[in-house]
């Protein structure tokens, strides 16, 4: 089975090839700022993004010949996890997602290029959007705004199912909370095989991230919508990529704050560790949605290579349940092993409706 993953973010776009289970290519795509400067949006990007897979895939001499090609799903309406093949309905909400992200531009890719080969199907495992929130978590203070979850489904559900086959036991059998650290940190309870708990880690819910906001207070945060000094664009702008260590310390690489901590720079610390206490107290929120039956919690993402981060962290929770780190993210891998599944008939194929 020939499978060609495409994963875009916002600064580069990977994509894998796999023969089977086996890694044929991987490639990191990286986009300059200057190179993206004149796109009004990511969507816009969708050429750019398609013509720069197509040129790597000619120079690391890989026929185009696949037999499925997967990709990272976008913001469309909220699903149950899963594989789904991207239809008309998939495509048309992904032009029209709630968000202009990056992500969106996996399906549309996928199904893009998979429409130049004969008997190719173009498929999406477990977008941000996957939903499988318990009805009591979705309600809060306002009938107007009912929880909804953006996370990192697909990374976390890997995970998961790896630390359940290396502990000798099922996904589907044991009570996680699962925390992913990267430029968003999402945070879920999965209970037994489903995420009944999880927060929307692109606009506002959770914790500061390197450049998201976490939860803001309202009434200040409705003052500045009001003020007359930014538009609507510019707040989303500000909660989705400008906020959280960005706009506190001019960086959101973790590794350059660590650094300036040793370097004696105070106010760094205190950022950063304001950030490590916020994380700690979303994963302590956690256990109570699980009656605080924690089999483990499960560390995984970009930042849980920081072992500043890592340490002080696990210091505060590890009286929950045992803390396992998976460092760093392997998503093009569990896009692939959900279209291989999918497609040898071990995962039933969704319709997106």
């Amino acid at each position: 089975m020939k499978i060609l993953a495409i994963n875009p973010g916002s600064t580069s776009t990977k994509i894998a090839v796999f023969h089977d289970e086996k890694l044929i290519m991987h490639s990191t795509i990286r986009h300059k700022p200057e190179e993206l400067a004149h796109f009004v949006d990511a969507m816009e990007q969708f050429d750019y993004r398609q013509n720069l897979v197509l040129e790597t895939l000619q120079q690391e001499h890989i026929p185009f010949n696949f037999d499925v090609i997967v990709g990272r799903g976008g913001l469309v309406k909220p699903v149950e996890g899963g594989v789904y093949e991207i239809n008309e309905k998939i495509y048309g909400d992904t032009k029209h997602a709630m968000c202009k992200h990056a992500c969106n531009l996996g399906s549309l890719i996928a199904n893009s290029l998979a429409k130049r080969l004969p008997n190719c199907k173009a498929l999406m495992a477990d977008p941000g959007v996957v939903d499988e929130l318990d009805d009591i978590a979705r309600i809060n203070g306002s009938p107007l705004m009912p929880r909804f979850t953006i996370w990192h489904a697909l990374n976390q559900r890997a995970i998961a199912r790896r630390f359940a086959k290396e502990h000798n036991a099922r996904y589907e059998e044991l009570d996680l909370i699962m925390c992913h650290l990267g430029g968003g940190i999402s945070l879920a309870a999965h209970k037994h095989g489903r995420a009944i708990d999880a927060n929307n880690a692109l606009t506002g819910e959770g914790p500061f991230s390197p450049e998201r906001s976490g939860t803001l207070p309202v009434g200040p945060l409705i003052d500045l919508c009001y003020s007359g000094k930014y538009t609507h664009k510019q707040m989303i702008q500000y909660v989705t990529s400008k906020s959280g260590l960005l706009a506190h310390l001019g960086t959101n690489d973790v590794a350059t704050v660590v650094k300036r901590i040793e370097d004696g720079d105070k106010h760094a610390e205190l950022v950063l560790n304001a950030m490590i206490y916020q994380i700690a107290k979303s994963i302590g929120g956690l256990a109570p949605v699980l009656y605080g039956k924690v089999d483990a919690i499960i560390l995984t993402g970009g930042i849980a290579y920081s072992e500043y981060v890592i340490k002080r962290l696990t210091e505060r929770i590890e009286f929950i349940a045992p803390v396992f780190v998976y460092a760093g993210e392997d998503e093009l891998t569990a896009l692939a092993m959900n279209a291989l599944s999918a497609m040898r008939g071990e995962l039933p194929i969704k319709v997106y409706k």
